[in-house]
């Protein structure tokens, strides 16, 4: 019975989507009427999720990521020479995705966006989402997350917000490499131009427009929950394709809390982001309250009391502790670290996870706590066999000897 304990559980959650889909809540959710009965809307399979920095999108992609396994799609995955990222800062280009993970159904990781090649790549009925992030929160993650990257935070000799806010302009230079991490980052990952004066109101006018047109869903990170709720009506998903584990945070003792003052400084010196934030946060409310926001309460609280169940069923019956990388005991579990100045925390399952569960329960469990960038090899790998399995090597023709006076005049192939 132990064994099987998770199963029943993901059961018990499948049939709850079911019911939820079928309209069983239909007084308060009405837009769930209209999946025809018996049978169910299919699920939406084609999606773009456009991962920003700093916005929960690890915690999103990883969703996505076992969402495509479940249901046999392809992952447009970076070439080697891109790493995990797809040759990020530089903008999108379909050369950048490896061929052994063509023709896509799902693309997640890291990029400049790129309209044109995305809408080149993807399927027609792609459907585009992306995350942002209240931009004094995200500006202090990332001053700590990048500092060792940016050198514009690395001019900063005390390491400290209130200093580079003093005079941002002495350590911030528009041209380097790294310099979409010091100002505008939800805007350069959107393709936009970060360093727009922000007083030409007509190019941020025109940019949320461009956004709003492209993307079906922009969730916003401090309400992610409610987000998953209207993603899993637009794709018409169930309630356990959007279960999930927090992952890529960082230690509670590197974070710190802004003065109304400094926070005030970080969205003006962001401004193009703050207006990005201030008109999808918005929108999301929006689209909230005409799905009704009873049942869009509801289903959160149902998401969160699933997750809560499939987490304590993972950890032993507990609410797993966070852990350092050097804590974690295995190598595929811990998070990369990006310097010796902040933590990023990660998990580690019981070690009688496996007399206690099947292979499969235990994957699952694996999967949901799997940091980016060993997922992000492990999808290649497999993609990987399935492409030469469908693209089998051709036998090497016969060789027949050529007759000597040929031989002797036949050019030699360059080495």
């Amino acid at each position: 019975m132990l064994r099987k304990k998770i199963f029943l559980f993901i059961v018990a959650i499948s049939t709850l989507s079911l019911l939820l889909h079928q309209g069983i809540h239909s007084s308060c959710c009405p837009s769930l009427q209209s999946h025809p009965a018996p049978g169910l809307k299919p699920k939406h399979t084609n999606v773009a999720f456009l991962k920003t920095h700093k916005t929960a999108s690890s915690t999103m992609q990883n969703l996505l990521f076992r969402f495509a396994e479940r249901n046999n799609l392809t992952v447009a995955l970076p070439v080697q020479s891109c790493a995990h990222q797809f040759c990020y800062p530089q903008t999108f280009s379909s050369h950048f995705v490896h061929p052994h993970t063509l023709p896509p159904n799902v693309i997640t990781s890291h990029m400049r966006f790129n309209k044109a090649e995305l809408q080149r790549l993807m399927p027609n009925n792609t459907i585009y989402i992306t995350i942002l992030r209240e931009p004094s929160a995200m500006f202090e993650s990332s001053f700590t997350y990048f500092y060792h990257h940016c050198q514009s935070f690395k001019r900063v000799r005390d390491g400290s917000l209130e200093t580079f806010f003093a005079d941002p302009w002495r350590y911030y230079q528009p041209k380097e490499k790294d310099s979409m991490y010091a100002r505008n980052t939800l805007a350069f990952d959107l393709g936009l131009d970060k360093d727009r004066p922000a007083e030409d109101e007509e190019y941020v006018r025109a940019s949320l427009a461009e956004v709003e047109k492209v993307f079906s869903l922009v969730m916003i990170a401090e309400y992610f929950d409610e987000s998953l709720v209207l993603l899993r009506h637009l794709l018409s998903w169930d309630l356990d394709d959007v279960l999930y584990f927090k992952l890529n945070m960082r230690k509670a003792s590197s974070k710190r809390s802004l003065t109304p003052g400094l926070a005030a400084k970080i969205r003006s010196w962001n401004s193009l982001d703050a207006h990005l934030y201030d008109h999808f946060n918005a929108s999301l409310w929006r689209q909230i309250s005409a799905l009704g926001l009873a049942c869009v309460a509801r289903e959160v609280h149902v998401l969160r009391q699933a997750r809560e169940k499939l987490m304590r069923s993972c950890f032993d019956g507990t609410v797993p502790l966070l852990r350092s990388a050097s804590q974690i005991k295995n190598n595929n579990l811990r998070p990369w670290q990006p310097s010796g100045k902040v933590d990023i925390m990660g998990y580690d399952l019981p070690a009688n996870l496996s007399r206690r569960y099947s292979s499969q329960a235990q994957e699952l469990c694996f999967k949901l706590i799997m940091p980016e960038v060993q997922y992000t090899q492990v999808l290649l790998r497999s993609q990987s066999i399935r492409y030469r399995r469908g693209h089998p090597l051709r036998p090497p023709q016969q060789s027949h000897p050529l007759p000597l006076s040929i031989r002797k005049t036949s050019p030699r192939h360059p080495q």
